[in-house]
């Protein structure tokens, strides 16, 4: 995921537990299966993706120390203020620790600040308080945080809840011990209090989607008291607030610093929250969320909420690294979208709304793009997390009524990222699928608007139509039937495509809530697909106005009418009718024919949409995988269309070669951004062995299972168990399969069979078998109902 071309170019330059998911009574384990529950927990590797860069993604992620979708992250620095890579694995320095709410270094961060500790001379500037470190005295977990500043000879912790952290500095002998809060730019203030051993106030950078008023407020309480505190102005003037009273600075970029003298090992420890509301419920998160506990008791809160999670998803195999591996995905999916809302003083939610400036009842999510996670993302919350899912969409209905608009991409506000409608899929696989506690009427009304007008949209602080909200061109794609080449909408075809999936799901939800007209109507659009197919070149293929085709035409010409990607991408975006795009392609033989290609072919590309061969071009170039580009979400399902057409065997084969070959735990186990998740739920759905591809059906393609046995507690409390016997790297085919110790045949599974329960068996083995490769073994297609 990034910026269409142009910004991409700009770019070079009292709770701890996690109060949306509910608990899930577990069944009764052995004394070994809670010991393999605590372990798994430190498998997760918060370093996995961070080996990257603006040139090549391994992941594009940072160490995010937080609990599961929390308000508020914590990461290490070594990137400079305002980087979108704050932190990259080969950097030899940090300058601190920063609370984040970057979804990905595209997007860049907001609500920023900074804090550091050191020894000796005072010094302020980024460049000049950082400090080397070594990954061999880093320790890095979901729920803690602790690396040497070796510069300082000063070790330092977090750990933390969902709005507030706590930190731990070990000191050296000194007579000059400092902590530092470098509140940034964009406008900041801070104030020293000595006598209540506090620094509170606020900062207002952001990257963008948010109104005029925004900021976030924080508060830092000290455990013991200050010998001097200081505070800096934008001209980086030093400010005495004495041992007794304190300072303040407004400006543009402020900051304070408070100091101590130390003995060898002395601790110093501070609690802290923030809130987007105000100070004061700022300081109720930081009494409601770390009151008189300690660094120690939050730690091992922030641990206990993450094992309950992992306790859901139990993995039981020798292969260690791929252990590693899956818990690494597994954490990274549990992260966004954040909360954006807060618990009032009678403990009610209440948010601020980056829509329109004012506080609100109800949920609030942010820092998501739909256009990556609709994929496998929101399927895994629909199966597993129903009652988050709720609060999810429940969140959608206040952004709607604040905004007017459905987001496609928000962080936090309305971003101009990004294409599609894929709101409708994730708001129609909720509600198909389930899940309840929202105001899915109002959901509908707005992705009917979606659907219906482009007129009335959100615009920046230029006055410009953010393109990337609503439906851009779909007066076209309501006449017409497709968004026109030569109408000046870019990416034209690749929206047609995911409009057409978009109609799919509105189309189910609309069935679902009785209005049979409307099913009507998208389900006839649902097929506008059909439009784009080239059958002389074989493709989906960009058409003007006329009706006459895009010309020249290069299949391996990425971005221009597709979306990061090419031709031999986005052709396979068909996923609501598998069957009807395998007959346009020739029928079942062919099609499989057509998918070998990908993997076959060459790993051609023309970049001259772009000007340069941006990243995701680079990923697939040299991962000798042909025209495959696993390392962006368009091609992510391909693999497992070989269903849909008799050759299950080569699903599974494929899979398992992107699980060995672009997968790992390591800083580098990434193949492509990482995406809010998405990439990582590919993993974690494939390593179960199935995969999530037409939206709303509640379908599950097959694949080949990772690992021998693993464990689900299902939302309703019962247990899935899947079993591979046999399983080992190169028994990767299916030789038959039993569910609850009856024949299965068919290539998918559905979700009211997964959640159950019960014990889904696979016999593996070192040869493709014909298991699954009859015609009625497939899964759903439009073309071909049941």
């Amino acid at each position: 995921m990034r910026f269409r071309a142009s910004a991409l170019r700009a770019a070079a330059s009292s709770t701890i537990a996690v109060s949306l998911i509910l608990p899930v009574t577990l069944p009764a384990q052995k004394r070994h299966d809670r010991v393999a529950d605590a372990v798994a927990v430190d498998l997760a590797n918060p370093l996995i993706g961070t080996a990257s860069s603006y040139e090549l993604s391994y992941g594009n992620t940072y160490p995010a120390v937080a609990v599961p979708f929390g308000m508020n992250f914590w990461s290490p620095v070594t990137g400079k203020m305002g980087n979108g890579w704050s932190y990259t694995y080969d950097a030899h320095k940090l300058s601190g620790i920063k609370q984040t709410h970057q979804p990905s270094p595209w997007m860049n961060d907001y609500a920023a600040f900074e804090i550091m500790a050191m020894t000796g001379p005072l010094r302020l500037k980024q460049q000049d308080r950082a400090s080397w470190f070594s990954h061999k005295a880093e320790s890095a977990k979901a729920y803690a945080y602790q690396v040497y500043f070796a510069d300082y000879d000063v070790t330092a912790e977090v750990t933390p809840t969902a709005r507030a952290a706590q930190f731990r500095f070990t000191f050296p002998d000194s007579d000059d011990a400092h902590i530092l809060l470098d509140a940034y730019d964009e406008g900041s203030m801070v104030s020293v209090d000595a006598r209540r051993r506090r620094i509170t106030g606020y900062v207002r950078n952001n990257s963008g989607g948010v109104p005029v008023n925004f900021r976030n407020w924080f508060v830092l309480e000290f455990d013991r008291p200050f010998t001097i505190s200081r505070t800096w102005d934008e001209n980086w003037q030093l400010r005495d607030g004495g041992t007794k009273a304190g300072a303040t600075s407004e400006g543009t970029h402020v900051g304070a610093v408070v100091s101590f003298k130390t003995r060898k090992g002395e601790q110093v420890g501070i609690k802290v929250a923030s809130s987007f509301i105000s100070l004061e419920q700022a300081e109720r998160n930081l009494a409601t969320e770390i009151g008189a506990d300690s660094y120690d008791r939050t730690r091992a809160k922030a641990k206990a909420t993450w094992e309950r999670e992992f306790a859901r998803v139990q993995v039981s195999d020798p292969d260690l690294d791929n252990r590693r591996t899956f818990y690494s995905a597994f954490y990274r999916m549990m992260l966004f979208p954040r909360m954006f809302h807060e618990i009032d003083a009678r403990g009610g939610q209440i948010h601020y709304s980056p829509y329109d400036g004012k506080v609100h009842p109800g949920p609030m999510f942010t820092d998501n793009g739909f256009w990556d996670t609709w994929r496998a993302v929101f399927p895994f919350f629909a199966l597993m997390y129903p009652e988050l899912d709720g609060q999810i969409m429940q969140g959608l209905v206040n952004t709607y009524k604040e905004g007017g608009w459905l987001p496609e991409w928000a962080s936090p506000g309305y971003r101009n990222v990004m294409i599609g409608s894929n709101s409708a899929n994730i708001i129609a696989d909720a509600y198909l699928n389930g899940v309840r506690g929202f105001d899915v009427e109002t959901l509908y009304e707005a992705m009917v608007k979606n659907a219906t007008t482009s007129q009335g949209r959100p615009k920046d602080d230029r006055g410009h139509t953010l393109t990337a909200v609503g439906r851009e061109g779909v007066e076209y794609y309501n006449r017409l039937g497709y968004v026109p080449y030569d109408a000046g909408i870019n990416e034209n075809a690749a929206r047609t495509l995911e409009y057409a999936t978009a109609d799919f799901s509105l189309s189910r939800l609309a069935a679902a809530l009785g209005k049979t007209q409307d099913a009507k109507k998208y389900a006839t659009q649902a097929q506008n697909y059909r439009k784009l197919y080239d059958a002389s070149s074989g493709w989906m293929r960009g058409r003007n106005q006329d009706g006459s085709w895009a010309t020249p035409f290069n299949p391996f010409k990425w971005g221009d009418a597709f979306t990061e990607g090419n031709a031999l991408h986005y052709s396979w975006s068909v996923m609501q009718d598998v069957q009807g795009l395998a007959d346009l392609m020739g029928g079942r033989e062919k099609f499989v024919q057509k998918l070998d290609s990908i993997f076959t072919m060459p790993p051609l590309f023309d970049d001259s949409y772009y000007g340069q061969t941006i990243h995701e071009i680079r990923e697939m170039q040299i991962v000798d995988m042909g025209q495959y580009a696993h390392g962006n979400q368009p091609i992510q399902h391909m693999i497992y269309l070989y269903d849909w057409v008799g050759a299950p065997w080569k699903a599974q084969y494929h899979v398992r070669e992107v699980m060995r070959r672009l997968y790992s735990s390591a800083p580098d186990g990434y193949p492509g951004d990482e995406d809010n998740g998405q990439t990582s739920a590919w993993y974690v759905f494939s390593a179960m062995g199935f995969y999530p591809v037409a939206p709303t059906m509640g379908e599950y393609a097959i694949g080949s299972p990772l690992f021998r046995s693993m464990r689900l507690v299902m939302p309703n409390g019962k247990t899935l168990t899947i079993e591979a016997e046999n399983n080992a790297p190169k028994n990767v085919y299916i030789q038959s399969v039993t569910f609850n110790d009856r024949a299965y045949d068919k290539t998918f599974l559905t979700r009211e069979a997964l959640q159950a329960g019960g014990t889904l068996r696979f016999v593996m083995g070192p040869t493709p078998s014909h298991w699954g490769a009859s015609p009625s073994a497939v899964p759903f297609s439009m073309s071909a109902p049941r």
